[in-house]
């Protein structure tokens, strides 16, 4: 692979993180009918996949941080639901996609051995239990978790979105930019950069500021 400069601390990706979300949200909730802010948008999963996978690396305390998850993702499920309009637990949020993702992450660790069959079936949770993103956003993090700078992995990847465009041509469209954001991977250096406190109580804070002014918006 080409070297490519080492620009981003993990900080400098959550900001990234935080930014193609707010994109992706203002695309959906503003503006349904422009589809180039979804696909902006969806670059941010990778990216978050990236910062749960070190943190689950490098956390003290793997349970403490799937409680943290899980309790923010409940508590940010209504504020999810009025601002995308849905009904009330049809759809669950991303926290709960990422808590899934850290479940898979830590057992995979542990056994090794039975790897596959655990992504397998923390793909089937998420699909049945309709968490954003669904089995994708399982097989993104299982992605993330083995990634390595080669043409292999590279390769896998982009058969991955292939055969999403193909199985499902509207929302492979819209996921067709994630493709690229392992580009980021490539440049990050590794170091933890500024602490982010504010980055995972940001998601239904930013939600709940985008319902506010549509609702006001459509008050007008």
């Amino acid at each position: 692979m080409v070297s490519l400069p080492k620009l981003f601390t993990n900080y400098d990706i959550k900001l990234l993180a935080a930014l193609l979300m707010v994109i992706d949200h203002v695309g959906a909730i503003f503006f349904p009918q422009w589809i180039i802010f979804r696909q902006i948008g969806r670059l941010s999963l990778p990216l978050f996949v990236w910062l749960l996978v070190q943190g689950e690396r490098h956390t003290h305390n793997v349970v403490l941080y799937g409680v943290r998850l899980l309790l923010l993702g409940v508590l940010s499920q209504p504020i999810y639901e009025l601002a995308f309009n849905l009904q009330p637990y049809h759809d669950f949020n991303i926290l709960f996609t990422l808590f899934i993702g850290l479940v898979c992450l830590r057992l995979a660790r542990m056994f090794p051995r039975i790897m596959l069959p655990i992504w397998i079936a923390g793909a089937m949770v998420a699909r049945f239990t309709a968490v954003d993103y669904g089995s994708y956003g399982i097989a993104v993090i299982a992605f993330g978790s083995r990634f390595k700078p080669t043409a292999l992995w590279w390769l896998c990847w982009l058969g991955l979105h292939a055969m999403i465009l193909y199985a499902m041509p509207g929302y492979g469209r819209i996921q067709g930019f994630a493709t690229i954001a392992p580009l980021v991977f490539h440049m990050t250096n590794h170091e933890v950069g500024a602490k982010a406190r504010w980055f995972y109580a940001f998601y239904p804070i930013h939600l709940l500021v985008l319902y506010l002014i549509h609702q006001g918006t459509n008050t007008l």
